[in-house]
C-alpha cells in the first residue's frame, strides 16, 4: 500500500472530506461528499488507490532492496561513493530499517535513523563501542540523509514504493566538525620556504608548487592530481576531472565540480614555477601531461605532512583544509555565489549561486579579488 502521511479532513464550507497526497513529485486531491467517517474512509481509499497504482511489490525486505540498489549503483558510481553508501547502510540505515517490508517503510523510520545515529553513532551491534564523546558531525548526518533519499528514489523508480521523504531533517544539535586553516604565519612560511628534511638533510621539496597552487585556488586534492598541462589556457583553469583515493578518474565530486576560473597572482606563480620544474626534469609537455605528477593522494598527503613538520607549521592542517584556508581568506573579498563558482560547490535557490552563462570579465575580477585577499593574508 502507498504511504499516506495524512488523512482526509472535513471541509465544513464545502461539505466534503478532502485529502491532498503526492507521488513522484505530483500532487493530487481526492474528495468524498459522504457524511461521517464513511466519507473520510472513501476519500482515503481513493488516495491509496492512486498511490498504489503501478506498485509491483510491497513485501520485499528493505535489506534485500538495499543490496539490489548497491548492485545497480556499482555499474555507474565511483568506488568512493559506493563505499560510502555501503557503510551508511550497514552502520546506520539497515539496523533500523533492514527487517521492514518496503511497503511498511515510512519517513518516520528514516528520521529515526538520523536521530539514533546522532545520539548513538554506529547502530550495528557488532561494531558498537562506548558511548560517543561527541555526536556525529552534521556533515556525516547530512551524508546519511542523502543516501536515504537516493535509496528511496531508486525504490520509487522501480515501483516498490511511493514514499517521498522530503521532510527528513538533521537533528538541530548537530555541528560541523572543527576545521583548521593555515594562519598568516604559516602562509608566510608556505610561500617563502621550499624545502623539507630528508634523513636529517635539508632538500628541495618538489611538491612545493602543488601545495601553493592548492591553497591559492581552493581545488580539491583529487582535482589537483587530475589537472593536465593542457587544462590551463592563458590564465584560465578548466577543471574537467578528478582522481579519487582509489586512483579512479572521475568528473569530480558533484555536478558543479567541472568548472573554469582564472588564476590569482599566487596561483599563477605556482603554475609557472611547476611548468619550469617539469621542463627542467625533461618532461615532454603535451595536452594530457599531468601538471602535478604525484603518484596518489596518499603520497601527496604524506609529503605535505613532512613539509609541515620540517618547517614548524602548527597546528598541522590536512590537504582538504588547504581548501578551507582558501575559502576563509577569499570570503571577505567576494560574495557567497562567487565563492561557489570558484570552488565548485552546489548551487541552490537559497544562496547567490550563479546560474546560466558567465558574465564577461567575471573570472578576471574574481582572480584579482583572490590576489588581493592572499596578499593581505601572508604579506
Amino acid at each position: 500500500m502507498g504511504k499516506r502521511t495524512c488523512t482526509a479532513v472535513w471541509l465544513e464550507k464545502y461539505g466534503r472530506w478532502q485529502i491532498n497526497v503526492q507521488k513522484d513529485g505530483k500532487r493530487k486531491t481526492f474528495s468524498s461528499y459522504k457524511p461521517g467517517r464513511a466519507g473520510q474512509r472513501e476519500a482515503n481509499a481513493k488516495a491509496d488507490a492512486w498511490l498504489d497504482e503501478g506498485i509491483v511489490s510491497t513485501s520485499t525486505k528493505v535489506s534485500k532492496l538495499y543490496a539490489d540498489w548497491l548492485d545497480d549503483l556499482s555499474c555507474t558510481a565511483g568506488t568512493s561513493y559506493l563505499t560510502e553508501c555501503r557503510k551508511y547502510g550497514e552502520y546506520y540505515i539497515l539496523p533500523v530499517c533492514g527487517s521492514l517490508r518496503i511497503g511498511d517503510l515510512t519517513e518516520a523510520h528514516l528520521q529515526t535513523v538520523l536521530n539514533k545515529a546522532y545520539k548513538q553513532g554506529c547502530l550495528k551491534k557488532e561494531r558498537q563501542r562506548k558511548p560517543l564523546d561527541r555526536p556525529l558531525s552534521k556533515k556525516t548526518l547530512q551524508g546519511i540523509r542523502s543516501v536515504e533519499r537516493a535509496f528511496v528514489k531508486w525504490c520509487r523508480l522501480h515501483k516498490y514504493t511511493t514514499l517521498f521523504p522530503e521532510s527528513l531533517s538533521v537533528p538541530k544539535g548537530a555541528r560541523l566538525a572543527g576545521k583548521q586553516i593555515l594562519q598568516p604565519d604559516a602562509l608566510r612560511i608556505l610561500f617563502s620556504v621550499d624545502t623539507r628534511t630528508w634523513h636529517g638533510k635539508t632538500i628541495f621539496d618538489d611538491f612545493i608548487y602543488a601545495y601553493r597552487f592548492a591553497v591559492s585556488t581552493g581545488v580539491r586534492p583529487g582535482e589537483l592530481l587530475g589537472l593536465w598541462y593542457g587544462d590551463i589556457k592563458g590564465n584560465t583553469v578548466n577543471l574537467r576531472r578528478s582522481i579519487n583515493i582509489h586512483g579512479e578518474t572521475t568528473q569530480g565530486k558533484n555536478e558543479n565540480a567541472v568548472r573554469s576560473f582564472d588564476l590569482c597572482a599566487d596561483a599563477r606563480a605556482a603554475y609557472e614555477a611547476q611548468v619550469d620544474l617539469l621542463r627542467a626534469a625533461g618532461v615532454q609537455l603535451n595536452y594530457n601531461t599531468p601538471l602535478f605528477p604525484i603518484g596518489s593522494e596518499r603520497a601527496l598527503y604524506r609529503r605535505w605532512q613532512h613539509y609541515q613538520q620540517a618547517n614548524g607549521i602548527t597546528p598541522a592542517v590536512s590537504l582538504y583544509e588547504l581548501r578551507h584556508t582558501f575559502v576563509s581568506i577569499s570570503a571577505a573579498a567576494m560574495t557567497d555565489g562567487q565563492l561557489k563558482l570558484l570552488v565548485g560547490h552546489s548551487r541552490n535557490m537559497d544562496t547567490q549561486g550563479i546560474y546560466g552563462h558567465e558574465v564577461e570579465g567575471r573570472r578576471a575580477q574574481l582572480a584579482q579579488a583572490t590576489t588581493d585577499a592572499f596578499a593581505l593574508a601572508h604579506g
